[in-house]
């Protein structure tokens, strides 16, 4: 495996961390082949029940590489958007993954990095941490996160940090909703394990796959539509292994660890 991008699992979590802090862990075609890679190692890990991505070095990631961008100017139709679709479907992979995934940013977390972020159902950062969609300011565009942070913000946010491209602070990243805890530099990888500890413990792993799967889902059906779609996974839960088991140790008193 590449060294890149490092990869263990302990107590039930699987840790990937980006291991370019020369290069600030700026994306380019390689990189995130290797994201990917090792993603889809923890996704298919029988022994990790949650992810957490994080990084080495001053920067969380910080965007795409200069050579990278220099590249895609010589780049047909044709091979800027199989580049495209390269990072699309590591953001769908990580959205989409039936495990939850958190997000430990440190540093920088701008464009692309951000968007990294972003695709995550949990981000801790530093109070020093900083976040941007910085696409504007060079004639680009943030095409593909859009369609993921507008599910994760309201309009007029994603709006205000498209349009402006400004670099924003923890704490506004916190109030808008873009990340979900501020931790100190010197707890936040004991706050995000503990997180994850919980999680691990206490939600079934047949409830988060349905449930992550709903959250992608539901969205764009109709009322209607929606609440027939809620019934029939209703159904299909109450059918599962985990369902039958967290019954039967409710009914039982039981304490139940996942």
């Amino acid at each position: 495996m590449s060294s890149l991008v490092l990869y263990e699992v302990k107590d039930r979590t699987g840790y990937i961390t980006l291991n370019r802090p020369e290069k600030r862990n700026a994306l380019s075609f390689e990189f995130v082949n290797e994201i990917k890679s090792v993603f889809k190692k923890a996704k298919d890990d029988a022994d990790c029940k949650v992810i957490v991505i994080k990084a080495k070095g001053e920067a969380f990631c910080a965007g795409a590489d200069l050579s990278y961008l220099q590249q895609l100017q010589k780049n047909t139709d044709e091979e800027n958007k199989a580049d495209s679709n390269h990072l699309a479907e590591l953001f769908r992979m990580i959205y989409l993954c039936p495990k939850v995934v958190i997000s430990q940013i440190t540093g920088a977390a701008l464009a692309g990095g951000c968007g990294l972020a972003t695709v995550c159902d949990f981000s801790f950062a530093t109070p020093d941490s900083t976040f941007a969609y910085t696409e504007v300011k060079i004639g680009f565009v943030p095409a593909i996160v859009m369609i993921f942070l507008l599910r994760k913000v309201n309009g007029q946010t994603a709006r205000k940090l498209m349009l402006t491209g400004d670099i924003i602070n923890s704490e506004t990243a916190l109030n808008y909703g873009l990340i979900d805890f501020v931790s100190e530099a010197n707890t936040i990888e004991e706050d995000v394990n503990k997180f994850a500890a919980k999680i691990c413990k206490q939600s079934s792993s047949q409830s988060i796959s349905t449930i992550k799967k709903m959250l992608s889902e539901a969205p764009d059906l109709s009322f209607e539509e929606g609440l027939d779609y809620s019934v029939n996974m209703n159904v299909k839960a109450r059918k599962t292994d985990d369902c039958k088991k967290g019954i039967a140790a409710f009914l039982n008193k039981e304490k139940l660890s996942w």
